[in-house]
């Protein structure tokens, strides 16, 4: 299904809790009021990071909840309150054709570190990743691995959503779409769509209401993403 359609209220942004940044370590957790480590997330306290006893953990639930831990014995022991934080209003979303190789996890990660709320994986007509079922559940599940390792490297307490393959088709007349000679991103746009390397055909562009420009230079797929991202959180905490 393409991505839900997005509210019209706005909220002042949601800036990342002075105790969250300072932790020693921020961890995904599936229950925050019961934290329990996985074996993926103790390995990383305690032979990456090397954490010692008495140390600050933060858990999250990756949908706005989250509290402080300690470190102890190779565990984490709940320590303060569960803390519940609004999430950032209206929701951003980059509807990107899926590009090849690592650039889709390069991608995913850096937008989830700037701020991205949504990430709607795209097949255009001239798009050079062409998933079947099987593989594309493969892909999703992995890049869904990336966000949240990007989201806890980055102190986030509300996990990005990702979804696709969905046709470009479905996806662009609710969209602000990224093409040279388009006009610049305004506060309203809240969905930028971005094309393939070979970029959108002209049945795709003639679904576009609104075209933007994203600078004076051709960008790579996952630079176009990045950069819209950085523009629409740039523009979501001025408003």
């Amino acid at each position: 299904m393409p991505p839900r359609p997005l509210g019209s209220g706005r909220v002042p942004l949601v800036a990342t809790p002075e105790l969250v940044r300072r932790a020693a370590a921020h961890v995904i957790v599936g229950d925050v009021g019961d934290p329990v480590l996985d074996a993926d997330s103790l390995h990383h306290l305690v032979r990456v990071l090397r954490l010692r006893d008495g140390a600050t953990v933060t858990v999250t639930d990756g949908a706005g909840t989250w509290r402080e831990c300690r470190f102890a014995g190779g565990d984490i022991e709940p320590e303060g309150e569960v803390v519940r934080t609004t999430r950032p209003e209206p929701p951003i979303t980059i509807a990107v054709a899926t590009p090849k190789g690592d650039r889709a996890e390069w991608l995913v990660q850096k937008c989830t570190e700037i701020g991205v709320d949504r990430i709607a994986l795209l097949a255009a007509a001239r798009s050079v990743v062409h998933w079947d079922d099987e593989r594309a559940a493969r892909h999703v599940a992995r890049l869904r691995r990336v966000a949240a390792e990007a989201a806890m490297q980055s102190r986030r307490v509300w996990l990005p959503e990702l979804t696709g393959p969905h046709p470009a088709t479905a996806v662009l007349p609710t969209a602000v779409v990224a093409e040279p000679g388009g006009r610049a991103l305004a506060a309203s746009d809240t969905t930028v769509a971005i094309g393939p390397e070979g970029g959108w055909s002209p049945d795709e562009l003639a679904l576009a209401a609104v075209t933007v420009t994203l600078g004076p230079n051709i960008l790579r797929v996952e630079t176009a993403a990045v950069v819209a991202t950085a523009l629409m959180v740039a523009v979501r905490g001025s408003v």
